[in-house]
């Protein structure tokens, strides 16, 4: 068994330099691209991401924006914390990151569990930092445990992926065993391989080496999202909100959506956006991967960058 750790070196090198900050609880890892004076962008990765998930959008987007890109507590460089996962602990990190580091207004666009945090930004940020917030096909209502729309957490396919997550490799990596991972995804009843999801799956990707197993437990129990309930999240947004919809389906044996969220869950989000007096617009992208940012960075960039646009 091989167990990771942020105190185990496990990093490459990436094209963009790193850099921390002391944020109190957490020292967080981000890079930072384009010039001063551009509108200032705030990206920030999906779980098991760090910042370099971006890295081939980034030159495209640093055309327009001054762009920070960061890893989330519990991934990438950035501090591990044990028992602290949840949204509002990454969204107060957050607030700490725009108010020491950018000291400006920001439009924010997040992945998956990142595009949560840019709605939590929109709704719970300090007065006057987050301009816009964009959730890059984000699990809405869908990653928490009893949603008041819609399917939860443990009724999704990537549910049992983080169930699995956290049984074989353990908080910390406390638990270690790769191999017993790839077995269960490769013997479950997911339509889902470990081929699909790992390039050599003999091995953890670089990814997962950087990524606390932490989180999909804090998932997949509901302990990320107790205390922060997504509807009460979305009425409360105080900026202009995109939502962007990816692939998704039905497992035609099983029931289960696979998609981030079902359009019944991204259209009641835009109400609840619309209904506290915010514009929320909606994009289908039907044959885009989930992590857009990742498989077509340039579709990423453009509709990124017209839609800030059009908010001026």
């Amino acid at each position: 068994m091989t167990k990771y750790s942020n105190e185990r070196d496990v990093f490459v090198e990436h094209a963009f330099d790193e850099k921390q900050v002391d944020l109190g609880e957490i020292t967080m890892n981000y890079v930072e691209a384009g010039a001063p004076g551009k509108p200032v962008l705030l990206l920030i990765p999906e779980q098991t991401g760090s910042w370099w998930s971006y890295e081939a959008a980034l030159p495209v987007l640093a055309e327009h924006f001054h762009v920070f890109a960061v890893d989330m507590r519990g991934q990438g460089r950035s501090t591990w914390t044990p028992g602290r996962y949840s949204l509002d602990n990454f969204g107060s990190d957050l607030v700490r990151f725009i108010s020491v580091v950018i000291r400006e207004p920001v439009l924010v666009s997040g992945c998956s569990s990142g595009g949560v945090m840019a709605a939590w930004l929109s709704a719970y940020a300090l007065p006057g930092q987050i301009r816009a917030a964009i959730c890059e096909d984000a699990p809405l209502f869908a990653s928490e445990l009893a949603p008041s729309c819609g399917h939860g957490v443990r009724q999704h396919e990537v549910g049992s992926m983080f169930r699995m997550w956290s049984r074989h490799l353990g908080d910390q990596w406390s638990i270690g065993d790769w191999e017993g991972l790839v077995k269960a995804i490769d013997e479950g009843p997911s339509s889902v391989n470990s081929r699909m999801l790992f390039p050599d799956p003999t091995q953890p990707p670089q990814n997962f080496r950087e990524y606390d197993p932490e989180w999909a437990r804090a998932f997949y129990d509901g302990t990320v999202a107790v205390n922060c309930p997504h509807d009460r999240m979305l009425s409360q947004v105080k900026t202009p909100v995109l939502i962007t919809h990816h692939m998704r389906s039905v497992h035609p044996e099983t029931g289960a959506p696979t998609g981030a969220l079902t359009e019944e869950q991204a259209h009641r989000a835009k109400q609840l956006v619309e209904a506290a007096g915010q514009r929320c617009d909606y994009q289908d992208h039907p044959t885009a991967m989930h992590m857009m940012h990742l498989f077509d960075p340039e579709l990423f960039a453009e509709t990124v960058t017209k839609w800030e646009q059009s908010l001026i």
